[in-house]
């Protein structure tokens, strides 16, 4: 079969389409053959060796996919061959078969195409853990999301939303921001791409507070970080909550007195620990979003697919922040 690898640290362009063995299902796994696999930020970490968990190589990156069941391990219980299933792995769904942890697999409902499966459970999970759990989102509430229109931007307009709040979607250009406003965004600040002297932070934070209101953003979702955050932090509410989901503009120097001034939380969002450490509390948030799902309250907006072996440019595109929505490699 075949499979995208990394073999030494480096950018997309050091990823192989190799033929490899294709794998059997141990204890507790089933084999699934992949029909889509989402490319999310980490993928881009991971080859440099810059993320939190490093697999020993080679491996394929890829850590979000959907697709049909062939063969079932011992133990496993509920699934058949044949059933459409996604799963959270981690790595390794940049290949034709993987096998899957039948405890990180769900069935994908009825409807719901291969691709839009692949994309659910990382960014909308990683928003659902962050707005709920970290920021304590209520219904009324002000949240502002720096990097709407990305796949975890969009997911967060779409759940904010859906929990009642009034959002306001930071991005870099006005296509994105119509992207975000088709998702629901109430507001749209548009942020420079260049680098910022003081007085365009400055700039910049007076245009979050404006957009925001008179009592600023009760949440904060940076996805994006570097130069963005501290305006963002600025902006807060009395007792708001600031979450770190991801920095792709680089970590930021956050200024603490601002907190105290605030009386405000920073506070990270780690995902892919969250659901090891409290896996009963992750499958019931799963569940949740596909309610809301059936409900039409979301919607992963899919905007490109590549083949396999066009499954570097993804990575790269979303490296360089020119994603908008979900970009998703097929096998077919």
């Amino acid at each position: 079969m075949k499979a995208i690898r990394t073999h030494a640290v480096g950018g997309p362009e050091t990823l192989t389409l190799d033929e490899v063995d294709a794998p059997s299902p141990g204890k507790g796994e089933v084999v699934v053959a992949v029909k889509a696999c989402a490319i999310n930020y980490p993928d881009t970490l991971m080859i440099r060796d810059l993320y939190q968990f490093k697999p020993e190589r080679p491996y394929s990156p890829g850590g979000e996919l959907a697709g049909v069941i062939e063969a079932i391990g011992e133990g496993v219980e509920g699934y058949s061959v044949g059933d459409r299933v996604m799963a959270g792995i981690g790595n390794g769904g940049l290949a034709e078969k993987v096998a899957v942890p039948a405890a990180r697999m769900f069935p994908i409902p009825d409807g719901v195409p291969f691709e839009k499966a692949a994309s659910l459970l990382m960014t909308y999970g990683t928003t659902i853990h962050g707005l709920k759990d970290r920021g304590h989102i209520k219904e009324g509430d002000v949240v502002l999301i720096l990097g709407a229109a990305g796949g975890v931007g969009l997911s967060a307009v779409e759940l904010a939303k859906a929990f009642g709040a009034r959002v306001i979607a930071a991005v870099s250009s006005e296509a994105k921001g119509e992207v975000a406003r088709k998702a629901g965004a109430d507001e749209v600040v548009i942020y420079p791409r260049e680098e910022m002297d003081k007085a365009a932070s400055k700039e910049l934070a007076n245009a979050f507070k404006a957009a925001c209101g008179p009592t600023g953003a009760n949440i904060v979702y940076d996805i994006v970080g570097g130069q963005y955050s501290e305006p963002a932090l600025r902006s807060i509410a009395w007792e708001g909550r600031f979450l770190v989901v991801g920095f792709p503009a680089g970590i930021a120097k956050m200024p603490l007195n601002l907190t105290l001034l605030k009386s405000c939380d920073i506070c990270g969002v780690f995902w892919g620990a969250f659901t090891a450490r409290e896996p009963a509390k992750f499958v019931a948030q799963v569940k949740e979003l596909f309610a809301l799902m059936q409900e039409g309250k979301i919607d992963p907006l899919v905007s490109e697919t590549f083949p396999l072996e066009r499954a570097g440019e993804a990575i790269a595109k979303l490296e360089n922040r020119e994603a908008v929505g979900k970009l998703v490699v097929t096998m077919e």
